[in-house]
């Protein structure tokens, strides 16, 4: 299979980048900054579960790390399951989150810049919550 076009979206984050790690890798917080992807979140004896505009898919993230990866697999019923490179890194005593967007076969460029434009809200509501959090 061929490489695929990706878009990688970044926003700085006035925080210690622990503090944005530790949020952002709880699934149980994504309603609270990803409303592109989350309406609700719920743990599942599987595991966990979120509401979209589309239906409830699972959701899985990487392993807790000490490299900031909070890379995660989204699946649905139906199509294959889409991973979503994502990384928290330090930058000097904050964070920047970056965000990578694989572009699926058949999008069109009205649907890219839709979805870009989600996660571009996404980051930024994460950077509102994250700098307006106490310490």
């Amino acid at each position: 299979m061929p490489t695929r076009p990706a878009h990688t979206l970044s926003v700085s984050i006035e925080r210690d980048p622990a503090a944005v790690y530790r949020f952002v890798h709880d699934p149980g917080n994504l309603p609270l900054w990803a409303r592109g992807l989350a309406r609700s979140a719920w743990r599942e004896e599987t595991g966990w579960r979120v509401e979209t505009a589309g239906g409830p898919v699972g959701v899985e993230f990487a392993p807790e790390n000490p490299f900031g990866v909070v890379d995660h697999t989204v699946t649905a019923d139906d199509p294959p399951p889409v991973v979503v490179p994502m990384r928290v890194v330090p930058n000097a005593d904050g964070a920047e989150v970056l965000f990578t967007l694989f572009e699926p076969d058949g999008m069109t460029p009205e649907e890219l810049q839709r979805d870009l434009g989600l996660v571009d809200s996404d980051l930024h509501t994460l950077k509102r919550l994250m700098e307006n959090e106490p310490s």
